[in-house]
């Protein structure tokens, strides 16, 4: 039996692939370089390209070679590309056109926006887009849930972790709300007695550049396909021939943009390594979000907070920016692990950061379900705020709920990614430990390639072959288990 249909289907994948290619590239440029009179026609050309995108996908042709390859005689690896192009096609074909056109505009309207609103506080000149934004959502999420049979959140959260339900998402996330806040508490205390010295600044951008492209080039980093850029939100975007991520520097500050920089390279090397042989194809392509997450959060948390990593990257910083008292080995490292409650999501510590996510999760899903407006989400934030982290927001939008890009081109369903990403990575640590006996010996010496081959063979290089319970159970030996978080955070603070 020849093999047609699935090879029409190969092609029409692989144009899709060079359309998402141009894409990304246009999206990483609007967001890094591109100067602000560009915004309406580059988000006019972005949404005529995502509904060609939408047109190829959809066409009926599409369908009937689909239904014609399940009939053929197809390998594993084939199988697992048939069933990922099913998925996307059925996805894909549940919305019109104009709805997708829509939405993208006004994702790109709201975000170029909120870049100034955010900085000047704007709550109420961001809130007209943003209800435009979820009315669009609501309504794909509305077609989604009809199709599917599911909650409308749920419809979403599949997009981005696919199998994942918020009943799951609730077991998780309760069952973490029963301890993180007293471990936070008795971290506090303990770290409450540690006299420490905080870094003296200014920490010049050009420098703290410099340091993160060491940094970056000492993580493995492959700079022949990729750069580091500046945006008003770090983030990782590109192609795995050619992967863009950014940071923000903040010139009295030495470890945020550093540390965001150590993220980004996690989904950086996850997407500089996923299997070539398959390049264009939907099985090539990362797993999930939660997975894509536990590659950045593997190398911010579980590698690069850990005193063997802090070990390494101590004499980088001081060849960058010179010795002061704040650098002595057990200062440096005390703080860089110090947990402090803040405002700030991408700039906080692992061990608050669960609450950051929990918080957006429940306001998201309630805004998506029809629970409560627009308008309700400054005050819940601020009360949820103070119930998970003894914070206020009140009329602080900007580092309240105006702080992330997610929500202004409509990714609701994706901030749960990030915790289930944080329990990933520590189940994925330490399994890789257990496997590689003397690691932390081999990363204090900077030498991560036994580690960086460990991730290769068990996650990278299987892109979107296996569901993400699959590739975990292989990874590690049984499925999602939150345990290894809780005992991972005990262990580093306690």
């Amino acid at each position: 039996m020849n093999n047609n249909d699935y090879q029409q289907l190969t092609r029409t994948f692989q144009r899709l692939s060079r359309f998402s290619h141009l894409s990304a590239i246009a999206g990483w440029d609007m967001a890094a370089m591109m100067p602000a009179g560009g915004s309406t026609a580059r988000g006019e050309a972005l949404a005529e390209l995502g509904v060609l995108q939408h047109q190829i996908l959809t066409d009926k042709k599409v369908g009937e070679w689909l239904a014609g390859a399940q009939q053929e005689n197809l390998n594993d690896d084939e199988q697992a590309n048939l069933r990922e192009m099913t998925r996307a096609y059925q996805q894909a074909a549940l919305l019109p056109e104009s709805l997708v056109e829509a939405k993208s505009l006004a994702g790109s309207r709201c975000e170029h926006a909120w870049r100034t609103q955010r900085k000047n506080n704007d709550w109420q000149g961001f809130a007209p887009n943003l209800k435009e934004v979820v009315r669009l959502s609501r309504e794909e999420a509305r077609i989604r849930a009809e199709a599917s049979g599911s909650s409308r959140y749920d419809a979403l959260l599949d997009i981005y972790e696919p199998g994942m339900t918020s009943a799951r998402l609730d077991v998780l996330f309760t069952d973490l709300k029963s301890w993180l806040p007293e471990l936070l508490q008795a971290v506090e205390k303990k770290q409450s007695a540690q006299s420490l010295i905080d870094p003296q600044g200014p920490f010049p951008t050009e420098t703290q550049r410099q340091l993160g492209l060491d940094v970056m080039t000492s993580l493995g980093f492959d700079f022949n396909g990729g750069r580091l850029d500046v945006s008003s939100h770090p983030f990782c975007g590109g192609v795995p021939e050619d992967v863009r991520i950014t940071t923000r520097f903040d010139e009295n500050d030495l470890l945020s943009a550093l540390f965001g920089v150590i993220h980004e390279t996690g989904h950086a090397r996850y997407e500089q390594n996923l299997p070539r042989q398959w390049a264009g194809q939907p099985v090539a392509q990362a797993r999930s979000m939660g997975i894509h997450e536990s590659q950045s959060l593997f190398f911010e948390m579980q590698l690069g907070r850990s005193a063997a990593f802090l070990k390494h990257l101590l004499p980088m910083i001081q060849q960058h920016f010179g010795n002061q008292p704040a650098f002595t080995l057990d200062n440096f490292i005390a703080w860089s692990q110090r947990v402090e409650r803040g405002y700030i999501r991408v700039d906080a510590d692992e061990v608050s950061y669960p609450a950051h996510v929990i918080l957006r999760y429940e306001i998201e899903r309630a805004l998506i379900d029809g629970d409560i407006e627009v308008d309700d989400i400054p005050a819940l934030w601020d009360e949820k705020m103070q119930q998970y982290l003894g914070l206020s927001t009140k009329d602080n939008y900007r580092n309240g709920c105006m702080q992330d890009i997610h929500w202004t081109d409509g990714g609701f369903g994706y901030f749960p990614s990030y915790t289930l990403g944080a329990m990933y990575a520590a189940q994925l640590f330490q399994a890789a430990r257990k496997a590689l006996p003397g690691l932390d010996a081999q990363l204090t010496d900077g030498n991560f390639a036994p580690l960086f081959a460990w991730l290769q063979q068990n996650i990278w290089q299987h892109g979107s072959r296996f569901s993400s319970a699959e590739l975990i159970t292989k990874a590690t030996g049984e499925e999602l288990n939150s345990r290894y978080f809780r005992e991972h955070l005990t262990a580093r603070y306690l």
